[in-house]
């Protein structure tokens, strides 16, 4: 009897059937069957197919709700962010309204800002308008006795963005006829730690305040003690190095941090990564007693410093301004300090000569607000 080996193709497998020998040949009986093919097998299979394309369908439309449900917590989560973020902002300009203030504090101005002159002094710059940055004003602490009625320029003499001296003039006649002056210089150079950056500065009483080269810092400069000192502006990210320059419609160059004085003392006006490029405002305070210039409130505003052409103080409140056109500013946002209220309704012009405004300040001995436009030197009265 003979043994034949077949090997079964399909399924890979091999079968061992007897045969004998009859007539010259090898008959054997084979199961024909495992050659038929698995049509059972082969439906079950589609089924199973069929079946795990609806899970993935299924499984398809389930991931996209989750991802549209994620989405939508996201949007929720991000809004409640930003409204308890607002809240917060509130609460702290509250707390800073409630901390350390005057007693003279309120009621210095009866309302806001109504109106302002066409400018009552025009000048060009006693070093000659092509220096178009800087800032000028009047002697701005009411008490202070030797420099009580003297006129200040401060220009930028080193690319419109850095400057090293300060131009005194003891009475008004002597700064409109350029005559009489003495120079002060507060720093050894342009690069020096203690030059200016940016049209900013502002005298009040016997020091100059001005913004410290690229830094966070304020400087005050004493014109008696020829000595320097510095406080560092409280936030995270002060802008400085031209990072939040007053714009609007033309960038002015190194216009970080803007020094002002009004009825209630020293103020820095500045923005910061922290509250998302918006205006910032600290309180400045020199503390005779121990030598030290020191920052005692901050609050926090929702206006996008990058959007004013220019800000100042008045009796605790900022106004900003932003550019009409070559010959027109405009006094359109206010933010007090007192309450943490602001309105961004008003519509104040102020008129100017030419188009660029380096400085803005108000003087509160006179009630009167200094522009430095463009090299040309513009004094305003305001009204309220």
């Amino acid at each position: 009897m003979l043994q034949i080996l077949l090997l079964l193709l399909l399924s890979s497998t091999s079968q061992r059937v007897s045969g004998y020998k009859k007539a010259n040949t090898c008959v054997c009986q084979l199961n024909s069957t495992m050659w038929l093919f698995p049509a059972q097998k082969f439906k079950y299979v589609l089924e199973e197919l069929h079946t795990c394309e609806g899970s993935l369908n299924n499984l398809q439309e389930e991931a996209d709700r989750l991802h549209k449900h994620v989405n939508k917590m996201q949007t929720i989560d991000t809004t409640n962010m930003k409204t308890v973020k607002e809240k917060l902002r509130y609460l702290k300009n509250n707390v800073e309204t409630c901390k350390s203030i005057p007693k003279d504090f309120r009621g210095m101005c009866v309302g806001l800002i109504t109106n302002i002159s066409d400018p009552i002094t025009t000048k060009v710059s006693p070093h000659g308008k092509s220096y178009v940055s800087g800032s000028w004003g009047k002697q701005a602490q009411k008490e202070s006795e030797g420099q009580k009625n003297s006129y200040w320029v401060q220009p930028l003499l080193s690319s419109h963005i850095w400057g090293n001296t300060v131009r005194l003039y003891q009475t008004y006649e002597d700064f409109m006829a350029s005559t009489n002056h003495r120079e002060f210089t507060f720093a050894s150079s342009y690069s020096d730690p203690s030059t200016n950056e940016g049209p900013n500065a502002v005298l009040y009483g016997e020091a100059l305040y001005y913004h410290c080269y690229r830094s966070a810092d304020v400087c005050r400069y004493d014109l008696e003690a020829n000595e320097v000192k510095r406080v560092t502006l409280p936030g995270t990210g002060v802008g400085f190095n031209n990072k939040f320059p007053y714009c609007y419609y033309d960038c002015r160059l190194n216009s970080d941090v803007d020094v002002e004085a009004d009825e209630t003392g020293l103020w820095a006006l500045y923005a910061t990564l922290g509250n998302h490029g918006n205006l910032v405002i600290s309180r400045l305070v020199w503390d005779s007693e121990v030598k030290s210039l020191n920052v005692t409130q901050t609050w926090e505003t929702r206006l996008f410093k990058k959007a004013v052409s220019n800000a100042f103080m008045v009796c605790g409140v900022m106004y900003a301004t932003r550019y009409v056109n070559e010959y027109r500013e405009e006094v359109f946002y206010a933010f007090d300090t007192a309450t943490g209220k602001e309105d961004n309704s008003l519509a104040i012009r102020l008129e100017k000569v030419a188009k660029g405004v380096a400085s803005l300040s108000y003087n509160p001995t006179n009630k009167q607000i200094y522009m430095y436009n463009d090299g040309y030197l513009l004094a305003y009265q305001a009204y309220f």
